[in-house]
């Protein structure tokens, strides 16, 4: 018995009536049969009750009552993919809500709060990243890289997937499995097995979001 469901609101009704009603379920089949139909729907209502209150926030709405919160935000600007879960939807939703953009920092701070993990950006024409003469820790092995003119309004990010996402306990290709102490297995799976709520295409769309217009953004990303 939970709060809510049919037995705790019959169990409820039961104390509330005068003793003279009797408590024992045994004397008193054809009231319990009453209650008991009131209890169904009663605890249908409360029911449908958590399912709405569930829909007046972003982060505990499910279903289409999420897309419908993303259309009321962004229009038809920001829908949901295919196959997509409400946790990897809710993710692009409050990362694209009151966010700088058209900046470096922009895709700093949307890929920190979508993966949880800073990128690395290259930008040719910037020489806090290329470097230049007579400045120290730039050169053949060392840090920077070589700018270049011919690159303009260009940049590479390498951005990273969240930690710690994947389907536990089954292997990719290539690997093992199984074995000794091992909780490896291999299965066919499908994306709603997913542990992680970010893709590769919610990272792609969070920095197509924020880049500077007229910038080209080379993206690489890694695990």
């Amino acid at each position: 018995m939970s709060t809510g469901d049919q037995a705790d609101i019959f169990s409820r009704i039961k104390r509330l009536l005068p003793p003279w009603f009797g408590q024992d379920a045994s004397a008193t089949p054809v009231l319990d049969a009453l209650l008991q139909a009131y209890s169904w729907a009663l605890a249908f209502f409360f029911t449908l009750y958590t399912y709405a209150k569930l829909q007046t926030r972003i982060m505990t709405a499910t279903d289409g009552w999420l897309d419908l919160i993303s259309a009321d935000f962004f229009g038809a600007a920001l829908l949901r993919a295919a196959n997509q879960s409400d946790d990897s939807y809710r993710a692009r939703i409050i990362a694209n809500l009151f966010r700088e953009r058209g900046t470096r920092k922009a895709i700093v701070l949307v890929l920190e709060q979508l993966t949880g993990r800073t990128p690395t950006i290259f930008e040719f024409l910037r020489p806090a990243d290329t470097g230049g003469y007579s400045t120290g820790g730039v050169g053949y092995g060392a840090g920077g890289g070589y700018g270049s003119f011919a690159m303009a309004y260009q940049a590479f990010v390498d951005a990273f997937r969240p930690m710690n996402s994947g389907i536990p306990n089954v292997n990719g290709y290539g690997e093992p499995a199984g074995g000794y102490s091992a909780a490896s297995q291999a299965s066919y799976v499908s994306l709603s097995q997913i542990i992680g709520n970010v893709t590769d295409a919610d990272i792609y769309a969070a920095i197509e979001a924020v880049r500077p217009a007229a910038v080209t953004v080379w993206v690489k990303i890694s695990s």
